[in-house]
């Protein structure tokens, strides 16, 4: 229970009119049911979620082959300089144009989304944790952690419906950078997280104490 003491002097001392929670963790861990489970115990329109992967950097200047061969996984993908900068302007109170990612032709699309500031925003990526400037603005981090095969068949299933990859194409993907890749850049920061969720997005438990930790905070600073 000392990390959630931890974690309440935390916000006490941190909050003020809007609460940034960094939500990161390996690929196919269950990062977006928790984030699901935390926005379906607020009020509708008190969330807002940033996805780390729409800040992926646009390639489409490249063959799509060579597209289709980027590494998702490092943190030279993501252009965190924008991501911090939108959530600087949030935190401001002011909106953003979100730009869309496709992971089917690997570019940005010419449209956005437009993002209005929100009391609770959540940045979730796995990569989130690498970005010393986007650490310092968020109240709460968490990271979700889930036993590697179940990530691989999260990640088998997720590759194929939404990106279009084909089995053999995910597990050589697989080898090759996402494992690599999570023992190098995202497991590490496992050490900033204020609260770790184990066992994914399965561990009720740990969501239902972090989102009772969120309501209570909330309250206290009369956000809801």
């Amino acid at each position: 229970m000392i990390i959630f003491a931890k974690l309440k002097l935390l916000l006490t001392t941190k909050l003020h009119k809007m609460l940034i929670i960094g939500i990161a963790g390996g690929t196919g861990s269950g990062k977006t049911t928790v984030v699901n489970r935390i926005i379906e115990s607020l009020p509708q329109g008190e969330v807002v979620v940033i996805p780390q992967d729409s800040y992926y950097m646009d390639n489409s200047h490249l063959p799509l082959e060579q597209r289709q061969e980027m590494n998702f996984d490092h943190p030279e993908s993501i252009e965190f300089e924008l991501l911090v900068e939108h959530i600087k302007k949030l935190k401001n109170g002011e909106p953003i144009e979100q730009p869309i990612y496709s992971y089917l032709t690997c570019t940005r699309a010419k449209e956005t989304v437009p993002i209005q500031p929100r009391h609770v925003v959540i940045v979730e990526g796995i990569l989130i944790f690498s970005c010393d400037e986007l650490r310092k603005l968020m109240d709460i981090k968490v990271f979700v952690d889930a036993d590697a095969d179940d990530r691989l068949s999260r990640v088998i299933a997720r590759d194929i419906v939404e990106r279009g990859r084909s089995v053999n194409k995910v597990l050589e993907r697989y080898e090759k950078t996402v494992k690599p890749m999570h023992l190098q850049f995202i497991e590490p920061t496992k050490r900033y997280a204020d609260i770790i969720v184990p066992q994914g997005g399965n561990n009720s438990v740990a969501i239902n104490i972090l989102t009772s930790i969120i309501e209570k905070t909330l309250r206290s600073h009369n956000l809801l």
